[in-house]
């Protein structure tokens, strides 16, 4: 079951902070560890860890919105913090958009010739998280593997 990551705080000095890895929370480390885990194949040390520029330089945003435990606040202070370590991770298309505003701007985009499948990738991911009514959810996720695969050749009806 593909669910909504949770809305966490991000403030390092509510909750004591996680101090060996400079201001990020330690919701925000945790999200890190589990990537680190993902992406390097390593598994970092409980304590005393800092995410080496190595882990955010193969993170993504979409990374950071299917990681559990990542939600809109602890995303937007990863990447505040990768930034300012010289390390630019990309926001999403539709950061801090409503499902229907996604789906009107992409209906848009595709009338303008301008829909790329990023967009409609992030736009169903979103969906599905949410459970959709308006695009039955196992369409969406067809759709999704479809979109997610090298696959090239699109289906005969």
């Amino acid at each position: 079951m593909i669910q909504e990551p949770s809305s966490c705080t991000g403030n390092a000095g509510e909750h004591g902070g996680a101090e060996q890895s400079g201001s990020l929370s330690i919701r925000a480390v945790n999200v890190l560890k589990e990537l680190a885990v993902e992406l390097l194949d390593e598994v970092p040390p409980k304590v005393g860890w800092t995410p080496p520029d190595e882990l955010l330089r193969l993170l993504t945003a979409r990374h950071l919105a299917t990681a559990r435990n990542c939600g809109r606040q602890t995303m937007r202070e990863i990447i505040a913090w990768a930034e300012a370590r010289g390390i630019t991770i990309p926001s999403p298309h539709h950061t801090g958009k409503s499902l229907s505003e996604v789906w009107g701007d992409l209906v848009a985009r595709a009338s303008a010739g301008h829909l790329t499948k990023s967009e409609i990738t992030e736009a169903l991911e979103k969906s599905i998280r949410r459970r959709s009514p308006r695009i039955p959810v196992a369409f969406q996720i067809v759709l999704l593997k479809i979109l997610s695969s090298t696959y090239d050749h699109w289906p005969q009806p």
